[in-house]
């Protein structure tokens, strides 16, 4: 066979054989794929002399055999921060993974789907055997941060930390102790539980409240109704007429097989509802499947809701009868004790409140760049329209002011009493089922102190300064310590997920502050690179474990068997074993594993999961089956349905019991706390121009609102260093071609994108799909310093603030401003 040559554009040409071996196949495989071929081009013949039937019988014994020679196959799982979880079929060869296989198990439907991971999981062999993988224990020989280490033996690693845990403990107390946030793995037995359970025997810990992902909105919807941020089945849209959504793009991040962004199309085919997009960015949600896209600028949802409530309250579209009956402040009858006269949401609106300010869609046009035509039709529309289900992704709420935008989005079906009824939710976004999977017991933390997520490098410069009432503190008045030991698994928020990374890169190196710092992982991430010890964990596909469907999978339930498909390659040990060991130097093995080993854990907590869930076949047939499936779990499809029904028996979570417009407890919050200039806390939603928004006097100096978006070739920062998906998912600064022109842009062109916290480089990518003056970078591109304040990874945390949400506490990512120039 004549091999064919191919360009290359750093060496001429090379051969098919040579190119496939770049792209992991090697000449063994090639050639038993050809082989298959040879089989299978007999088939012509073959069905000329009438032997169709045996013709596909013939090849596909001789397709199976010679692909099916030698191999075997174990389920595994992509466990990392999507929510979806999906399974994987691995593929293994000679002791090497050669291919990941999605599920195929049962029927494919819209009500019982195979759970098909996309291009991020079946490329999980490329994790597997990538050059950054970890191998050895190894500690620091450079300067923090500059990513030299030696190799040192596991005795020489458990020692270094035990000593170092006990030298803070003994010194600062166990409050100086921070497990960091972190969400790369999600299996249940050997992921992040056994490091609670180490600490907690070690007396605790700080802790952390909220998360990256969700922590405004998840702070902030529970004092309109009385818990967190989850609301109506995504199956309940195909009930709907009008599916209006802010800043929710499925097809993104919800794009499993199995998953919401399956469960959309299947609801939108089914139903077929009128689809209405509101982002400043044309999604893949979108791309002929809406109805509309409403274009707006970031930070200003709440604007654009409040000139809708306008013409719904002026029109006479609202739910009075819902709103009497159901609510607390839309209307001064309805006001708590004690608020002040015309502080109800209702008298906001017209103009009659304190800022004496209307709320009109001229008022709202101005400030989000939606036509005033548009925002009086989609007023209207909303207002004719049951059922209605409005809906919000979490881009929304990653904003300096994403707590009142998430509340604001709520007052849409609020205002037209499109809550608790078949096809409606409440705002949120779309709610899951959840199995109620039991995962390694952690024992209780002993540390009462729970620190914001997002405040942590400031634990680390300040923390004895921070108190409850400025700083967000639960548990306490004040911390007792600075954050002294720094413990962090299966996570890149050291040094890639946080903020403004170049002050978080000089706080990190400063060895003074935070002394010790403690990475186990399974790659060389940004993050391990500022490891005092750095510790190599298993990959899902070498250990033995189970996982659960995540919030992302909808209404599927499932749970997979993660099985050793391959053997360690070099000294890597599971979480399990690696703290397991460090509680051996404190004389607490004993206590953490109480007897049992990790793969009797596991069936431990199997059965556990079983007695919740009957329906499971027992842990033998389990792992021979590798998926087990349970659909139809989901008790409550629409959100406060039972409310709806009668509010006196099923009252919610809030003070009244009713849904709070007016929350007294935000009003007692706004009077008590201390709160920098700019930062508003309210108790009815409204919309507040921040800091960095289009309307700062800095967009004079950085004129293009930046946000970050969620493209395919990533969760988060996992799957950064596969080539294959850099590739086919290249990372680019989105630009928007009335804003390109002006700066004498083309796509491909490389670009500057900066601001006062540093610059990335990028190459621009030219498009209508981004509106003019916004501008969106891919999120999770590895931090890449060049020790000039410039980022040549193309990282948006080089550009993003430090300065939290005023409610949360949390991370305002999507609130910046920048400029961009040719580099």
């Amino acid at each position: 066979m004549t091999e064919k040559t191919l360009p290359c554009a750093d060496h001429g040409e090379y051969s098919m054989l040579e190119h496939l071996e770049r792209q992991g196949v090697s000449r063994r495989e090639f050639m038993t794929a050809c082989s298959v071929m040879t089989a299978t081009m007999t088939l012509p013949a073959l069905l000329r002399s009438g032997g169709a039937e045996a013709a596909e019988n013939a090849a596909g014994k001789a397709a199976a055999a010679a692909a099916g020679a030698g191999e075997t196959t174990a389920w595994s799982s992509c466990v990392v921060n999507c929510g979806s979880r999906c399974p994987l079929k691995v593929v293994v060869k000679d002791g090497q993974v050669i291919r990941i296989e999605p599920e195929n198990t049962g029927t494919d439907s819209c009500g019982t789907p195979h759970v098909r991971a996309c291009v991020r999981g079946r490329s999980m062999r490329l994790r597997l055997y990538s050059e950054e993988r970890l191998k050895y224990p190894m500690k620091r020989v450079g300067a923090r941060g500059e990513g030299k280490f030696e190799r040192i033996s596991w005795d020489d690693a458990f020692d270094t930390i035990a000593a170092a845990l006990k030298k803070t403990i003994d010194q600062y107390g166990n409050d100086a102790v921070y497990y960091q946030y972190g969400s790369g793995t999600y299996q249940l037995v050997a992921g992040r539980a056994p490091n609670f359970r180490l600490l907690n025997l070690l007396g605790g810990y700080l802790d952390q409240y909220g998360t990256y992902s969700s922590a405004q909105i998840r702070e902030a919807m529970p004092y309109t109704y009385g818990s967190g941020g989850n609301g109506s089945y995504m199956t309940e849209v195909a009930n709907a007429k009008l599916y209006l959504s802010f800043g929710n793009s499925p097809l993104n991040t919800r794009q499993s097989g199995g998953g919401k962004g399956y469960e959309w199309q299947c609801a939108k085919d089914a139903g077929g509802v009128r689809t209405i997009l509101v982002d400043p960015m044309y999604t893949d949600s979108m791309l002929g499947k809406e109805d509309e896209w409403v274009p707006i600028r970031p930070g200003t949802d709440a604007a654009l809701c409040e000139g809708i409530a306008y013409v719904l309250i002026t029109e006479n579209k609202v739910d009075q009868a819902f709103l009497d009956t159901y609510c607390v402040g839309y209307d001064e009858k309805t006001l708590p004790a004690g608020a002040p006269p015309k502080s109800d949401y209702k008298n906001y609106i017209l103009g009659n409140g304190a800022d004496k300010l209307a709320k009109t869609p001229a008022w709202a046009s101005q400030i989000t760049g939606v036509p005033v035509s548009t925002i009086v039709r989609l007023a209207r529309l909303i207002g004719d329209t049951k059922p209605l289900f409005v809906s919000q992704g979490y881009g929304v709420q990653r904003q300096a002011n994403g707590e009142q935008s998430v509340r604001a989005i709520a007052m849409l079906p609020i205002l037209t009493g499109n809550i608790g009824l078949p096809g409606t939710n409440t705002g949120a976004r779309e709610g899951d089922v959840e199995l109620g999977a039991v995962g390694l017991p952690v024992g209780k933390n002993s540390v009462k102190a729970v620190l914001p997520f997002f405040l942590w490098t400031d634990a680390i410069a300040r923390g004895t300064e921070m108190t409850a009432k400025r700083d967000g503190i639960r548990g306490v008045d004040k911390l007792k310590a600075p954050i002294k030991f720094m413990w962090n698994y299966a996570g890149n928020v050291l040094a890639n997920q946080h903020s403004d990374l170049n002050r978080t890169d000089a706080i990190l190196r400063d060895e003074k502050k935070c002394e010790f710092v403690l990475v186990i992982e399974n790659q060389m991430t940004p993050s391990a690179r500022y490891a005092d010890i750095l510790l190599p964990d298993l990959m899902a596909q070498e250990n033995f474990d189970y996982a659960a469907d995540g919030y992302a999978s909808g209404t599927g339930s499932f749970l997979v068997a993660l099985q050793q498909a391959v053997k360690p390659r070099y000294e890597e040990k599971s979480s399990y074993e690696i703290c397991r060991g460090i509680a051996r130097r404190f004389g607490l093995e004993e206590k953490f594993t109480e007897g049992r080993t990790q793969e009797q854990w596991v069936e431990w907590c199997y059965n556990e999961t079983r007695k919740k869930n009957p329906e499971l076949p027992d842990f033998a047939q389990f792992q021979k089956q590798g998926i087990a499936k349970m659909y139809g779990k989901g008790k409550a499809n629409v959100a406060l349905a039972g409310f709806r029904k009668d509010p006196v028996k099923n009252k919610l979570g809030t003070p009244s019991g009713k849904i709070e417009i007016y929350s007294a407890r935000l009003a007692k919050i706004a009077a008590e706390w201390e709160l920098p200039p700019g930062d508003v806390i309210s108790p009815l939603p409204q919309y507040v121009t921040t800091w960095e928004s289009h309307l700062d006097a800095k967009a004079a100096k950085y004129p293009l609102q930046l946000y970050g978006l969620h493209g395919h070739g990533r969760t988060h920062s996992t799957y950064h260093n596969v080539a294959w998906l850099r590739e086919l998912h290249p990372d680019a600064v989105l630009i928007n071609p009335v804003d390109a022109g002006k700066r004498k842009l083309k796509t491909g062109d490389a670009v500057r994108v900066f601001n006062d916290r540093g610059t990335v480089l990028l190459p621009a990518k030219v498009t209508p799909r981004i509106m003019p003056g916004v501008v969106a970078i891919p999120q999770g591109a590895w931090y890449k310093p060049n020790g000039k304040g410039v980022d040549e990874g193309g990282c948006i945390n080089t550009l993003t603030s430090h300065r939290p949400s005023p409610l949360a506490k949390a991370n305002p990512q999507h609130t910046n401003l920048v400029e961009v120039a040719k580099a």
